[in-house]
């Protein structure tokens, strides 16, 4: 019998994670792809990236377009609306299975209008931590609201169990990020100068700034004390990606296309590169500056080192690769000094990435072949047993 199985996608960076996985589901005789788009795949300023999943072959078979929240109170009623709209969507498609991944509030909706509909979900990256972000709240809801969870490491793993999750619904399959660098095809650095109209003729560095959602700082301070510690490396190129759709989203990228029209030449801000564009990008930069989970996740498969700025990913597993340094322009400048020295390029050269080896999507897709989806939506909460202070569960 033919299963249904509908991904809801809400933005350009999580679409890029599953967009394997949706084309190998999507080849499986006893499946039927079903996709809803929303959150910020609609919006001009981040580049319409609907387009992209469609451009890719996808065919969209509900568009959920809301307009983004720009402050908390607006943020209610999003929710609210993303809610209703996602459910009335699901009742129309009918799916056997619900797959989210990720921590956002449009997912949290998304997960939210399947809870109520009892219709199976699927979550993947659960048991993260980004401590800066009010993300970190909507995985762990997102987390309990689901059936199948799909993590990236033991830590995680241990961590959706804690939650009372029963461990045998809970697969540490890796990150999906690893997959894309494993098996994409990636442009050569002639086809990606053309592209991008730039040479990579000095070096170059990649910033993704997202606003850190539960700071004591300003967005626009947070920005601008990277963007004056950035400053002082007058001889580097460098490329900056627009933030994501969180509130204050609009104030960093304003702030980022303000700074590069002083320097066209060698800085320029893209909306969106794109998953190809992207990964090809970071096998010729010589480091990533920002708060971004890319830089934690896919940027030590590079051997490339990542400056992580502040608290927005503080709690997640990291790399050697991996620099963190507080909200202080001297402390940045000194961040990027140390990751594009020719020793801490040589001391990672040979470092293992955390988050797996590449075969997330091939493990996902087996569990999705195997599970009976009509099973799993009674569940019990699984109590871990304590034994002096140590966590034992079977």
């Amino acid at each position: 019998m033919m299963k249904r199985i509908c991904f809801i996608t809400g933005s350009r960076a999580e679409y890029g994670l599953l967009h394997a996985l949706m084309k190998n589901v999507e080849a499986e005789p006893d499946f039927e792809l079903q996709i809803i788009a929303t959150g910020a795949h609609f919006s001009p300023g981040l580049g319409r990236t609907y387009l992209e999943i469609e451009a890719d072959g996808f065919a969209i078979d509900e568009k959920v377009d809301i307009p983004l929240p720009k402050t908390s109170a607006a943020m209610l009623t999003y929710v609210a609306n993303a809610v209703d709209q996602t459910g009335h969507a699901l009742q129309r498609l009918q799916p056997d299975l619900v797959i989210v991944l990720g921590d956002r509030y449009e997912i949290f909706a998304a997960a939210s209008a399947a809870c109520l509909l009892k219709i199976p979900l699927a979550h993947i990256h659960g048991g993260e931590l980004t401590e800066g972000a009010i993300d970190d709240v909507f995985r762990h809801c997102v987390t309990k609201m689901s059936h199948l969870h799909f993590v990236s490491a033991d830590e995680y793993r241990r961590r959706v169990i804690q939650l009372g999750e029963n461990p045998d619904s809970v697969y540490n399959v890796g990150a999906l990020a690893i997959d894309n660098i494993k098996n994409m095809p990636l442009l050569a650095k002639q086809d990606l100068e053309n592209d991008l109209n730039l040479a990579f003729d000095r070096q170059v560095l990649l910033v993704t700034f997202h606003p850190e959602t539960l700071s004591d700082i300003s967005v626009s301070e947070q920005c601008q004390i990277m963007l004056d510690a950035l400053d002082t490396f007058k001889d580097v190129i460098m490329i900056f990606t627009k933030a994501n759709a969180d509130q204050g989203g609009d104030v960093v990228n304003h702030m980022l296309e303000t700074y590069a029209a002083k320097r066209p030449a060698d800085r320029k801000v893209f909306a969106s590169l794109g998953c190809l564009r992207y990964l090809s990008f970071l096998q010729y930069v010589d480091g990533v500056v920002g708060n971004s989970s890319s830089g934690i996740i896919e940027v030590p498969s590079f051997h490339i080192g990542t400056v992580n700025v502040g608290d927005r990913q503080k709690g997640r597993i990291r790399a050697d690769s991996v620099v963190d340094c507080p909200f202080d322009k001297d402390r940045i400048c000194q961040s990027i000094q140390k990751i594009l020295s020719p020793a801490f390029k040589d001391g990672i050269k040979t470092m293992a990435n955390p988050y797996g080896d590449g075969s997330t999507g091939g493990r996902i897709l087996d569990v999705l072949k195997t599970s009976h989806f009509k099973n799993l939506t009674l569940k019990s909460f699984f109590d871990c047993k304590f034994d002096n202070k140590e966590e034992v569960w079977k």
